[in-house]
């Protein structure tokens, strides 16, 4: 198995203005302004370079800025040192990430400091031992951003650059550390920067699992306007996706008809109907018995419209439709062997599929890969060979598309895990998912459902975070060396619009052997109906 994300052993921090600040202000004539550009002179650079003594570097400074003699510039650099005040935060979570390593985190500094510098820096209370070691510049006779001081310290220290977190608080030292193989963080935001620390060293998947167990049983959904909404779709999902009740809120005993509420309706009307989406998922989901399944199902297909396409709601006053809710009930009738009395349903899924009528989201869900993360599902949970064969390149074809797309956390994982259920190693996406963990353990919240035609969605951190978590141990299955690309698409007569494009020639094959299976179904469909 190879691991979706880089394993860090090593993180490599600057110390100046990264794990110390300090104050170019001081109580001598010389300006903050002129003593800051004393210690970025040439001369400055030989003395962090072992070059000058510190008085040969004052006795020059004087030269090279007549204004101030050796004794005003001494007392300047006393006063600027006097100011050192170590970055606690900082250090603090050095420390942790280190103990929570079990010793396999190495922590080094680097520095441009003289050796003067760094034995008045060592005077300054903080917490030492967490570093490995110290590499200073007045040792290896280079500084920072010289190639050579990087080199120093990857030998000296036996690094793997491809396993190093490189910090600094100047883009040019962090170039550098890149061009070698290092994770480069520029210092420009703590809060930022400590994040990313903790998703690049932590165990993703580790803090993900704190983060549901913490939050077990409140694991709640929000509208984009802060609402929360006490619903049970999100909680069935979140056990479906972890296969874990102990996280989520649910009754005991599976009702005979599930709604999409949980409690009281928020933001609609007061009697909200049970729904076949919700009760789909819910029979997929929890164990019930089969004949209760058998007996809710007959009663689905007493909400089948005209058209041969299953609805939404137990309310025949609430004619709606919805391809993702057709897709979960289809799973609910393949899982128990009755798919051939949603013909209808099968056919126009595909062709929402084929067409790319998905892309913007659908009625009830928010983004393109909820539907192609259901249509996985579908075929996960039908396990059925011709299913598999009429859906999975067309389905592939499609997702793949998708790779890249800008999404947030919930549509990653959902795309991400419907590559790796048509074996697709989506390492774009997971470069995009894996910094949106948030240091909680938990990810960012990603929309799932829209009200309708509304500018209100509904989103769950906990559903988004059991989606990532599930996502990166797919990744874990898929070898690095997996697929990224499909065959390529026939070339189409010039003009033709790009979303009416058909793929390969293998896809006009599958078509054609869908619409035979689906002739030949329909026949079986009335026989069934007529005997039923």
């Amino acid at each position: 198995m190879v691991a979706p994300y880089r394993r860090f052993t090593t993180l490599l921090c600057d110390i100046g203005d990264v794990l110390f600040t300090w104050s170019s202000s001081t109580k001598t004539s010389i300006p903050a302004r002129t003593l800051k550009a004393m210690m970025t002179s040439p001369t400055w650079r030989l003395y962090e370079r072992g070059l000058y003594t510190q008085d040969e570097c004052y006795h020059q400074l004087s030269q090279d800025f007549p204004a101030y003699d050796p004794v005003e510039i001494e007392r300047a650099m006393d006063e600027a040192r006097d100011s050192l005040t170590s970055n606690d935060d900082m250090i603090a979570l050095l420390r942790q990430l280190k103990s929570e390593s079990s010793g396999q985190l190495r922590i080094l500094a680097m520095s441009n400091i003289s050796k003067p510098d760094y034995a008045f820096l060592r005077t300054k209370p903080t917490d030492w031992s967490v570093f490995d070691d110290v590499y200073k510049s007045s040792d290896a006779g280079q500084r920072k951003p010289n190639l050579g001081f990087y080199r120093y310290v990857v030998d000296g220290a036996a690094l793997d650059p491809y396993s190093t977190v490189y910090i600094d608080d100047k883009l040019e030292n962090v170039l550098v550390a890149r061009s070698l193989g290092m994770h480069g963080l520029v210092f420009d935001n703590q809060k930022k920067v400590m994040r990313a620390l903790r998703n690049l060293i932590g165990d993703p998947v580790q803090r993900g699992r704190s983060f549901l167990e913490s939050n077990a049983g409140h694991l709640d959904s929000f509208t984009n306007t802060g609402v929360m909404v006490p619903e049970t779709f999100a909680q069935l999902l979140i056990m479906d996706v972890t296969q874990d009740r102990s996280l989520v809120n649910l009754p005991e005993q599976a009702p005979r008809h599930w709604n999409f509420f949980a409690s009281e309706p928020v933001l609609t009307t007061e009697e909200f109907p049970e729904d076949l989406d919700t009760t789909s998922l819910g029979l997929t989901t929890f164990e019930t018995d089969e004949d209760a399944v058998q007996s809710v199902m007959d009663e689905m297909l007493e909400y089948v419209n005209p058209d041969g396409i299953v609805m939404t709601y137990f309310d025949h006053n609430r004619p709606r439709f919805d391809p993702v809710v057709c897709v979960n009930v289809l799973s609910l009738f393949y899982t128990h062997n009755r798919s051939s009395q949603l013909q209808g349903t099968l056919s126009w899924v595909r062709e929402v599929l084929l067409n790319r009528a998905y892309l913007e989201g659908t009625r009830y869900y928010a983004s393109a890969e909820c539907f192609l993360y259901f249509l996985s599902r579908l075929l996960r949970k039908a396990n059925d060979p011709e299913l598999r064969d009429f859906f999975y390149d067309l389905l592939r074809e499609r997702v793949q598309e998708r790779i890249g797309v800008e999404g947030d956390a919930l549509a990653l994982a959902m795309r991400i895990l419907t590559c790796a259920a048509v074996g697709i190693r989506d390492d774009v996406d997971m470069r995009s998912l894996l910094p949106l963990q948030c240091e909680d353990g938990g990810w960012e919240m990603g929309w799932i459902y829209k009200y309708g035609s509304s500018d209100v969605n509904i989103g769950n951190r906990g559903l988004a975070t059991a989606f990532a978590m599930t996502a990166i141990k797919a990744m874990e299955e898929i070898p690095s060396d997996a697929p990224s690309r499909t065959a390529t698409p026939v070339k189409l007569p010039e003009g033709t619009p790009r979303h009416v494009k058909r793929s390969s020639s293998r896809l006009s094959l599958v078509r054609r052997r869908f619409m035979s299976w689906l002739s030949h179904s329909i026949i079986r469909s009335h026989a069934l109906k007529t005997n039923f």
